[in-house]
């Protein structure tokens, strides 16, 4: 009889496999050295061939005794390397197709009326003369961080906040991030997770950085978001759980959407309403002054704004629409400057990062209905706890939400 394949081991091999074709598409490692040695040494892959390997292990994922949650993750995690091998071997792939096979999300346009209706509540919170792009711009600036005080605010806020989620979820004694400042990038925050509960958060200092925006850049990168989930999966599921899978984590998968989305309701779940003046008296502290209270009301009231990053991605890639024209379109409804237009553009045109926008997008809006879901008497801890700790899909939050 046929030994059965290990098909966890063969999905972490495979995963190496990619980031030999696309460096980068292993966002992070942490398994046994000796198999990324391995793979190394093997012959230079294909797309093909990564395809037709992606393609056996889910017909092997049928006949397997891997529990349904291990099994769900497994596949939907082989499906999107499965497109991702046929993009990387010039199959055309359609840009709704590519979206939905790495991420379990349909993608519609977003309306221009709620986009309206968000420059409206913006236009009250911030009165003056002139157009609301350039009110909206100068209270961005009055928020600014000079960039000699970067370093110093964001180790503030990470204290904060790791004093925080250490006392409401837990997290390993030794585990540490440390903080860089870069350039050229087109992100402003990076999550390098090292294993052994380390990271590096490198911040793109091309970007300006307000103080009002930096408790989610910490929270996003940190705690309670990269840094604490991936530090509780290595302790849980590998460790302790032994599922080798989540060892690899690679880009353009459904633990992507997962992973940003759980990122972006960090300061959600770590500090809730308040989280402005929270923020404010931590860098206050430090002789660094903003109007919290405001800060929570814009950020608010610009939250609807965050779909038009994803809109332009579909009229780029599924509209055939100039890059100009999308460049306009972000200018217009996402009140920035031309400069942060094409900033955004060159992140959404990234052969790597194209389709990633829809895991900010559609991960925040998922995660925040099924947060928002919970039973009244459920704190959000107890509920939020679950996406740092399971391996939970987008098919499968979708799915407990369908149910009620």
């Amino acid at each position: 009889m046929a030994r059965a394949l290990d098909v966890p081991l063969e999905y972490v091999r495979l995963g190496l496999r990619f980031d030999r074709l696309e460096s980068g598409f292993v966002d992070a490692y942490t398994g046994d050295k000796r198999i990324r040695a391995a793979v190394e040494d093997e012959s230079a892959p294909t797309p093909q061939g990564l395809r037709d390997q992606a393609r056996a292990l889910l017909g092997e994922l049928a006949s397997s005794d891997l529990p349904a949650d291990r099994a769900g993750f497994l596949r939907g995690q082989l499906t999107g390397l499965e497109c991702t091998a046929r993009k990387m071997a010039d199959e055309p792939v359609p840009f709704l197709d590519e979206v939905r096979s790495y991420f379990q999300v349909d993608l519609t346009l977003g309306d221009p009326a709620a986009y309206a209706a968000a420059h409206a509540e913006l236009d009250t919170l911030l009165p003056g003369s002139g157009p609301l792009a350039d009110r909206y711009a100068a209270h961005r600036r009055r928020e600014e961080c000079p960039p000699e005080r970067l370093a110093e605010a964001v180790h503030a806020l990470s204290s904060a906040l790791r004093d925080r989620v250490r006392a409401d979820y837990g997290l390993p004694e030794v585990e540490t991030v440390r903080y860089e400042v870069v350039t050229d990038q087109p992100w402003s925050g990076f999550n390098y997770y090292e294993g052994d509960y380390r990271s590096r958060v490198a911040i793109n200092a091309d970007l300006p950085h307000r103080l009002g925006q930096l408790p989610h850049l910490v929270a996003h990168e940190a705690y309670p978001g990269h840094h604490t989930e991936h530090c509780r999966k290595e302790l849980g599921l590998v460790e302790r759980g032994s599922r080798l899978e989540h060892t690899v984590f690679l880009v353009n998968t459904p633990e992507c959407l997962m992973a940003e989305g759980l990122a972006d309701l960090g300061v959600q779940a770590a500090i809730g309403e308040g989280w402005g003046p929270w923020a404010a008296e931590v860098l206050g502290d430090l002789g660094l002054h903003f109007d919290g209270h405001l800060a929570e009301r814009v950020a608010a009231a610009a939250a609807p704004l965050n779909r038009v990053r994803q809109d332009a991605a579909v009229l780029l890639h599924d509209r055939g629409a100039p890059a100009d024209e999308v460049a306009a379109f972000i200018q217009r409804w996402s009140l920035v400057s031309a400069e942060r237009a094409r900033q955004q553009l060159r992140f959404l045109t990234h052969p790597l990062w194209r389709a990633y926008t829809t895991t900010y997008v559609e991960g925040f809006d998922l995660l925040s209905r099924w947060l928002d879901a919970r039973p009244a008497d459920q704190p959000v801890a107890d509920r939020f706890v679950r996406l740092l700790d399971e391996p939970l899909t987008p098919a499968a939050v979708a799915g407990e939400l369908r149910a009620g």
